[in-house]
């Protein structure tokens, strides 16, 4: 018997592979390779994710109203608006399956999130790269793809893993290109880290129009990549379908609790802010020193290129392994079509010193 057909699709989908956790032979090792938060959540956090180990027999409340005002209260948002995720991943996917389907398009940049992709093929929908130009979203491209079988522009602002930016002018005349009837998915997973005034992370888009969608995480500033927590900023609609097709308790009771709790501890945020504001600046000079380039990111990691150097030195495969063999781990960027470059997330002073010394030794060495 050949067992159960999957669905058209599924099988052209190349599974997601995360940043690695372990490297054979070392007993500690500087993980830089999922940017995670370089200082791990706050302790008070960490307290509240405790504090309710003794009623984990309970379900959660499945809407998530305590967090839901929370977030709307510091943003300024609409709690009936907001809808709460297992990260935002779980809402990239649940959009995808509500909006697109067999015979349309999804739409994204070349070196987009791999999760776009993916959720378009889950659903049998035909996912569609538009190039871009210096690493960064070009908006041109995207609008230059989109016809009556695009249902949904995915953009990652800043983007990973290429760290680049839409300013709000671009993505303003970005939404003005696409039809009424496509939605615009702004993932805005790295938007506390940044501190420009272009920028918008689409929150203003939210407001204004019923097709635009914000989705944020508390993976990253708050360090709560763990427990899996995320929220979509929507109109009334779209978050009336999304709360039809999620999980009744789709978020944890101890995330719910977690989240809550980082939300509110602004101080320990700005502490994270500060230090990755510092160690990124720092990080980009002392490699850019070795003769090597780094591309501008806004982000909580940069990209690395090896393509400036000579030989086997150029092959940035082999720069990772260096790295892995002195118990430091970074992102391959072959999937997204970026093989020449490392992307390295920013962590401890110490922890940046340290990959600067071995990317010395393999630069001279």
């Amino acid at each position: 018997m050949a067992g159960p057909i999957p669905n058209p699709g599924i099988l052209d989908i190349a599974p997601y592979v995360g940043g690695e956790s372990h490297a054979p032979g070392q007993a500690k090792v500087i993980k830089l390779a999922s940017n995670e938060g370089a200082l791990g959540p706050s302790p008070k956090a960490v307290a509240a994710y405790q504090a309710v180990a003794d009623t984990i027999h309970r379900y959660p409340d499945g809407s998530g109203k305590a967090l839901r005002q929370a977030l709307a209260k510091r943003y300024g948002y609409d709690p009936e608006r907001i809808v709460l995720g297992a990260g935002s991943d779980e809402l990239l996917q649940m959009l995808a399956k509500c909006y697109a389907g067999p015979g349309t398009e999804v739409l994204y940049s070349r070196h987009g999130f791999l999760i776009y992709p993916i959720a378009a093929k889950s659903v049998g929908a035909t996912p569609i790269a538009a190039p871009e130009k210096d690493l960064k979203a070009d908006v041109d491209a995207l609008l230059a793809r989109v016809n009556e079988r695009t249902r949904i522009v995915f953009i990652a602002n800043p983007n990973n893993p290429t760290g680049s930016y839409l300013t709000s002018r671009e993505l303003a005349k970005l939404h003005a290109g696409l039809p009424e009837h496509v939605l615009l998915v702004i993932d805005a997973a790295y938007a506390e880290y940044i501190r420009l005034n272009d920028y918008s992370n689409g929150a203003e888009f939210v407001e204004s129009f019923p097709n635009v969608v914000m989705t944020r995480t508390f993976s990253k500033i708050h360090a709560l990549g763990g427990i899996r927590l995320g929220w979509a900023y929507c109109s009334a609609n779209v978050a009336d379908v999304l709360n039809r097709v999620r999980g009744p308790f789709n978020v944890s009771s101890p995330a719910l609790a977690a989240g809550l709790a980082a939300l509110e501890d602004v101080e320990f945020a700005e502490k994270s802010l500060h230090l990755n504001e510092e160690n990124r600046a720092w990080f980009a000079r002392a490699v850019t020193e070795l003769g090597l380039k780094v591309h501008p990111s806004v982000a909580n990691f940069v990209l690395v290129d090896f393509s400036v150097l000579l030989g086997q030195k150029a092959d940035a495969e082999l720069a990772r392994q260096h790295l892995k063999s002195r118990g430091i781990l970074v992102r391959q960027m072959g999937a997204y079509g970026l093989g020449n470059c490392l992307r390295v997330s920013i962590g401890l002073r110490e922890e940046m010193e340290q990959v600067v010394t071995a990317l010395g030794e393999w630069v001279h060495g």
